[in-house]
């Protein structure tokens, strides 16, 4: 297998992978490890590295449909830009933003449109991400989140009602270090993300940067959903933003098909696109609804479109 960096052994299990197209990935496969393989790494890194999850046509299907997705973007007359900065605060107010936990929605670079508003470049590199429920509303996605590669993960990982909550299509922003359990809370249990490169993923084209054991130390900073006395909720951080050394990071460059998992505490970031190469990834995170409690402060709540539906009972093709 060719990678673009190597990844210390002690961190890398393998993903049991069918050798099924995904809209014939319908069965629950048989466990074939050790649950051991994935809950010891995670608890005791925040992140396991999961390679081959996809193969390389897989992922280049998805790709297409990232790619299909910029066309659509055209056609919305909403033009709602995404930053995990500070300094965009109306996107926190913002009934576009606020709307999309149930809808397929388009969130563009902040530089993305000029003084007219209208877009100063092609919708395929103005695009930050599409989301937030892929995973239920676009067919392809869906038969991919649903497969039985997801089910096997999730069953190794000891859920027993594990519940899809969000997904996104990330056309390779800057993120700035954070917890996922800031915007996903849920206790005791954290959500897990499966974060997927869908292209090698280098630290030249900005790959995950991980804080390997910061998920030990708790939440760091929560983003809640406020019902003021306006007619809308508005959303607001619990405190100011945590300052994390860089020499805490280290780089997870993987190749194309690789399945990151990542702990709902652990602190992750990643960097520029400083290459000529596109880096798309495609992303959901899981939480467990069995004696676990899905904070009704988060951003996102279950939607009419998008319910908190069980991962083993959801269909892949409706």
């Amino acid at each position: 297998m060719v990678r673009n960096a190597p990844v210390p052994r002690h961190r890398q299990a393998h993903a049991q992978v069918t050798e099924l197209r995904y809209y014939l990935v319908t069965s629950y496969p048989t466990l074939a490890q050790n649950a051991l393989t994935l809950t010891v790494p995670l608890d005791r890194d925040g992140y396991v590295v999961l390679e081959d999850f996809l193969r390389p046509a897989e992922c280049d299907e998805l790709v297409a449909a990232g790619i299909d997705l910029t066309k659509q973007s055209q056609d919305t007359s909403h033009k709602a830009i995404f930053s995990t900065t500070e300094n965009n605060k109306q996107q926190l107010k913002d009934d576009y933003f606020m709307e999309s936990n149930d809808k397929i929605r388009f969130f563009h670079e902040v530089d993305a449109f000029g003084p007219d508003g209208e877009l100063q470049v092609d919708p395929a590199v103005s695009l930050n991400k599409v989301g937030h429920a892929l995973h239920l509303l676009h067919p392809i996605f869906r038969c991919y989140t649903y497969s039985g590669r997801v089910k096997t993960v999730c069953k190794e990982l000891g859920f027993q009602d594990p519940a899809v909550v969000q997904s996104m299509y990330i056309y390779k922003n800057p993120v700035i270090a954070h917890q996922d359990a800031t915007y996903l809370y849920s206790e005791p249990t954290p959500a897990v993300g499966f974060w997927i490169a869908l292209q090698d993923a280098t630290v030249q084209n900005g790959c995950l940067w991980m804080a390997s054991g910061s998920h030990k130390s708790g939440v760091h900073r929560r983003l809640l959903r406020k019902n003021n006395d306006e007619s809308k909720p508005s959303l607001e951080y619990d405190r100011p933003a945590p300052f994390y050394p860089e020499s805490s990071f280290t780089p997870v460059p993987v190749s194309k098909g690789t399945c990151i998992l990542i702990h709902g505490l652990v602190v992750h970031k990643s960097a520029h696109n400083k290459s000529d190469q596109s880096r798309h990834a495609y992303t959901f995170h899981v939480v467990e609804r069995h004696n676990n409690k899905y904070s009704e402060e988060n951003w996102l709540q279950e939607g009419e479109n998008a319910p908190f539906v069980n991962v083993y009972t959801t269909p892949q093709i409706v």
